[in-house]
This record gives C-alpha cells, structure tokens and sequence, in this order.
C-alpha cells in the first residue's frame, strides 16, 4: 500500500507543506512516484515519519534528526548533553511524550507487529488527544476502560437500536439508556466532571476519535447527547456538581437482579411484609447507599429530584410497580427509613 502525500498529510495531521519540506531536505524521501510525478509513501515512509515526529517533539533538530537516523555523528553523550542543556524547557514536554507514546504502544499496538494502519493511527491520535489531554489523564482514562467496557458495548448497541427504531430522547427506554450512559461515563473518569466534559468536547469537535476503539460514532452521540442533556437539566436543579462528583457507581447487572427478583415476587403475589420481599428490600436500601456513599445529605437530594421530576423516573432500570411494592416492603423492613427512587437508578 502507497500514500500520496496528501493522504498521509490528512491521515496524520501534518502539512503537506511539511512533507515537502521534510523531502526537499533528504529527512523523509518518499519510495516511490507515480506515473504523474506524486510522491509516494510505503509502509516504512510511515514508520520513519513517526520516528521524525517523535524526535521533533522531544526538541531535536531536523539536522540532528537526520544524523540520528542515518546513524552518522549523532553518538548518545551529543543527544544527552543536547537535552541536558534544555532540561528546564523540555522536560514536560518529553516526560508527557514518553506517557503518551507508552499509552499508545500499549493500547493500541497491542504486542503485535505495526503495519503501516497502526502508525498512522499513532500519529493521528498522538496529534489529537494531545489537544485535549496531557499523558497522566491519558494513561489514567485508558487503565480504566476495563471498569465499564463489558457494559459499554451493550449499551452501545441498544442505543443503536433505538436509534433505529426512531426512538424521542425523552422515551422511557431512551432515558434509562441515557442513565446507564451516563452513570458509566462518570465512573470510567471516577467523577472528575472536567476529565468527562473535555472527553465529550474532543468526540463532538474531532471526527479522528470517533468509532475508533470502540468509540461512539458521531450520530450516535449527537443522539445519546440530547436525551442526556433533557435528564441534565433536571438533575441540576437538585445537584451540585460536587454532588455528580460523589455518586458511586453500581453495576446495571445489580439493577436487573434486583428487578427480576422482585417480579418474581410479585408474580407469587406475596405481600410486602413477606421476609423475602423485606429482604429485596434491604438489597435495594445497599444500592442506594452505595450510590450514595453513605452520604444521607446526597440520598435525600436524589429522593426529592426524582419525587418531582417524571422524566428522571422515567429512565429508572427499576420498573414503577418493582419500585412501589420496594417502598412498601423497605418501610416494613426498615420502619425509620423513607424510601425513595433515586433518579440515578
């Protein structure tokens, strides 16, 4: 496979100034011409443009990168003592390209041999996310993902579904989607709102990061995004953001657990006051307070919002008679406890 410089410019985020630039000076001669005189790029142009750009980053020379890599009088003392004397200017430069190099070796390359797809993918990305992010919150956002992408991919493929079927974000099934989105957004980032909303900036504005690993599309988040944003706007009138911050995080599986069991219940149609139905009580008063964290101050937040919203409880994983016959059996249970439906549920 060849690029014609434009291509590669494009796939890579350079210039096709630079790539000239960098043939005219004999740094990155590309293999081949086409009939028309193009500049042709193979897959070890690609490989040799990532290890130009990697050097550039770390400050070097483009006349030092060429001796580097041709191998001529660019010995180790000359590049140590070159980076030495501007220590105080580029170490945060090159302690952020290391993180983010290792990132992407290990996120993406995955142990196996790169082929021309892989740098490219490299250098588009390393142009991208280091826009948004520096190699901390990276390598931070990347050792996290195995928390939620079980569930992720689920989710994202019922919105999918919903999109298809033409669902409005304001449908009890969109809301709760919207919930799950949500609740595993915030605990992928642990919280930190400013990590998640630079997250979403970056996939609304980059087309590069969209569908990439997994990675929603850019329809399919314009869509979740609305419904997310009616479910927002509620929640704010309740909710500080310290209080976005503290939410704990429980599984949707816990959730459908408990649903399933309390249907049963109600399909033997035992009365609230049954031990077992107290004691699905009690299972649901631990997922708040996970939730929650204890925090009595957030619970009674949660309570009031979704006692005056509709459209919160709307997207609730828990359905209104699973929730009706919990409040009545958990006020057995539990006589001192008021019970409650949180909007986050």
């Amino acid at each position: 496979m060849l690029l014609k410089v434009g291509e590669l410019a494009r796939r890579t985020g350079l210039t096709v100034r630079t790539l000239h630039h960098y043939d005219e000076i004999g740094l990155l001669t590309p293999s081949g011409r086409s009939e028309a005189g193009y500049r042709l790029y193979s897959q070890a142009d690609v490989q040799r443009l990532h290890g130009i750009q990697t050097m550039r980053q770390m400050g070097l020379a483009l006349s030092d990168i060429g001796e580097l890599l041709a191998g001529e009088g660019m010995g180790p003392e000359r590049i140590i003592g070159q980076q030495i004397r501007s220590l105080d200017q580029q170490i945060a430069q090159a302690t952020e390209l290391r993180g983010r190099l290792t990132m992407l070796r290990d996120g993406l390359m995955a142990g196996a041999e790169p082929d021309m797809g892989n740098w490219l993918e490299a250098l588009a990305l390393m142009t991208t996310y280091g826009k948004y992010f520096s190699s901390a919150e990276l390598k931070q956002i990347f050792t996290n993902w195995n928390l939620i992408e079980a569930d992720w991919l689920v989710v994202k493929d019922l919105v999918r579904s919903a999109m298809d079927r033409q669902l409005a974000p304001d449908t009890p099934e969109v809301q709760a989607l919207a919930y799950r989105w949500m609740a595993l957004m915030l605990h992928w980032m642990k919280g930190d709102m400013d990590l998640l909303e630079r997250w979403g900036h970056m996939f609304r504005t980059e087309p590069s990061a969209q569908g990439r690993n997994h990675a929603p599309p850019g329809d399919m988040i314009e869509y979740i995004e609305i419904a997310i944003k009616l479910r927002m706007a509620l929640l704010e009138k309740y909710l500080a953001r310290d209080d976005l911050r503290a939410l704990g995080h429980v599984p949707h599986t816990e959730w459908a657990a408990l649903e399933q069991g309390v249907q049963a219940l109600l399909a033997r149609a035992l009365p609230p006051h049954h031990p077992d139905a107290m004691a699905a009580a009690l299972r649901w008063n631990a997922l708040f307070d996970t939730l929650t964290g204890n925090n009595q101050e957030l619970r009674q937040k949660l309570l009031t919002a979704s006692a005056n919203e509709p459209l919160l409880q709307a997207g609730s994983p828990l359905s209104a008679p699973v929730r009706a016959f919990l409040h009545a059996a958990l006020a057995r249970a539990v006589p001192s406890t008021t019970a409650g439906e949180s909007t986050t549920r």
